[in-house]
C-alpha cells in the first residue's frame, strides 16, 4: 500500500496510468449519462405532484452531489499536500477547483429554475441554498488564492490550509434540511433507507450520478496532465513525450 501511494506522487508514473485510464472514463461517462439523461428526460413517469418540472432532477443532483464530492477529495488532497508535501496532491486541487466551481453554480442554477415553478421563486435563503452558496464562494476563492501567490509551494500550502478550513460547510450542507426548518426537500438518496421514489425515477437519476463522476474522473486526469506538462516541462520524460506526440 505504501508503494502505490509513493508511486501515486510521482508526476510521470500518473500520467501513464491516467493516459491509459481516460478512455474508459470517457466511454463509461458518455453512455451513462447518455442513458440516465435520456431515460429521466424523456421517458421516467411525471410526479404526481410536481407534473414534469421535476424532471431538472435528473441535472440537479448528479451536479450538486459531484460538486461536494470534489471539494472533500480537495480537502483530502490538502491534507497529503500539508503533510507529505506530495506534488500530485497540490496539481490535483489545483485541475479540479475550477471544475468544483462550474459545478456548484451548475447545482445553484438548475435549483432555481426548479424552485420557481415549486416555491414560486427564483431563490430563497434556504439553508440549503445558502450553504451552497458559500460552497461556491469557496471554490472561488481557492482558484483566486492560488493565483494571487507566486510560489508554487506557497500557493499550494494556502490553497490546502484554506480548502481544510471550509470543509466544516459540507456537512452543514448535507445536514442543513434537517437542522433547520427548510423548503429544500430530504435527500434523495440515502443508504439507509429504501429511496422514496419508485425505480422509474431513481434508477436513471442513479445512472446520471454514476455518469457524471466518470466525467469528472476524466476531466480530472485531463487537467492534471496539462498541469503536470506544464510543471514539469524541463524534465527529460517531458521531453521525450512532447517529442513522441509531434512524430505520431
Amino acid at each position: 500500500m505504501w508503494q502505490i501511494f509513493h508511486k501515486l506522487g510521482s508526476p510521470k508514473w500518473f500520467f501513464g496510468i491516467a493516459t491509459r485510464l481516460m478512455p474508459w472514463l470517457l466511454a463509461g461517462a458518455l453512455a451513462l449519462l447518455a442513458v440516465g439523461l435520456v431515460w429521466g428526460l424523456a421517458f421516467a413517469p411525471k410526479d404526481y405532484l410536481q407534473g414534469n418540472s421535476y424532471r431538472i432532477i435528473f441535472i440537479h443532483v448528479p451536479s450538486a452531489f459531484l460538486a461536494q464530492s470534489v471539494y472533500i477529495m480537495m480537502a483530502t488532497a490538502g491534507v497529503v499536500t500539508l503533510v507529505w508535501r506530495m506534488k500530485l496532491a497540490d496539481v490535483f486541487v489545483k485541475a479540479v477547483a475550477p471544475v468544483g466551481l462550474v459545478l456548484t453554480f451548475l447545482a445553484l442554477f438548475t435549483g432555481a429554475v426548479w424552485g420557481k415553478p415549486t416555491w414560486g421563486t427564483w431563490w430563497i435563503w434556504d439553508a440549503r441554498l445558502t450553504s451552497m452558496l458559500i460552497l461556491l464562494f469557496l471554490y472561488g476563492g481557492a482558484i483566486a488564492l492560488d493565483r494571487a501567490i507566486n510560489d508554487e509551494k506557497s500557493a499550494a500550502r494556502a490553497v490546502a490550509v484554506l480548502v481544510l478550513v471550509g470543509v466544516v460547510n459540507i456537512p452543514i450542507i448535507k445536514y442543513s434540511v434537517e437542522w433547520w426548518n427548510t423548503l429544500h426537500q430530504p435527500a434523495t438518496f440515502k443508504l439507509t433507507e429504501k429511496p422514496s421514489m419508485p425505480a422509474e425515477m431513481w434508477v436513471p437519476l442513479l445512472l446520471s450520478v454514476l455518469g457524471l463522476y466518470l466525467l469528472f474522473g476524466w476531466l480530472a486526469c485531463l487537467r492534471m496532465q496539462t498541469e503536470i506538462l506544464a510543471r514539469e516541462q524541463r524534465t527529460r520524460w517531458v521531453k521525450e513525450h512532447v517529442l513522441a506526440r509531434r512524430a505520431g
